[in-house]
């Protein structure tokens, strides 16, 4: 039977053998303790989550109403407008249609801008004149 010739087989019995495994456990710790200081510091600048899991699920959800809430009213108003135009000036479907797409764009906009995807109107000036 053959024997092992590679000296990280588990079957090495030689004298050095253990010397050089000896000095990869002790770089291996070393790596490992600086790897828990440099995580340590880390942690300790992460701001706390003061109320858990719980509380954030809760905001992510109140977060996704509002934005869903803003999308949705974009639409109803422009599906709102169009049928009162259509009504007053005898144009029916046209400012139905015309006045709901502009809705979708509007309420796409609201959601952009309540998300921070979208700056608010002007405000992208203001941030050029200050540099």
């Amino acid at each position: 039977m053959a024997k092992p010739d590679d000296a990280g087989d588990a079957g090495d019995s030689r004298p050095g053998h253990a010397a050089g495994k000896a000095i990869r456990d002790d770089e291996l710790q070393r790596r490992s303790r600086e790897l828990e200081a440099v995580l340590a510091t880390k942690r300790t600048t992460r701001p706390e989550q003061s109320g858990g899991s719980k509380s954030g699920s809760m905001a992510g959800y109140g977060k996704a109403l509002k934005l869903s809430s803003e999308f949705i009213a974009g639409i109803a108003v422009g599906a709102g407008i169009g049928w009162l135009i259509d009504s007053w000036a005898g144009t029916s479907p046209w400012g139905l249609i015309v006045f709901l797409m502009l809705g979708f764009g509007a309420g796409v906009l609201n959601v952009a801008r309540s998300a921070g995807v979208v700056a608010e109107f002007g405000q992208a000036d203001r941030t050029d004149r200050e540099k």
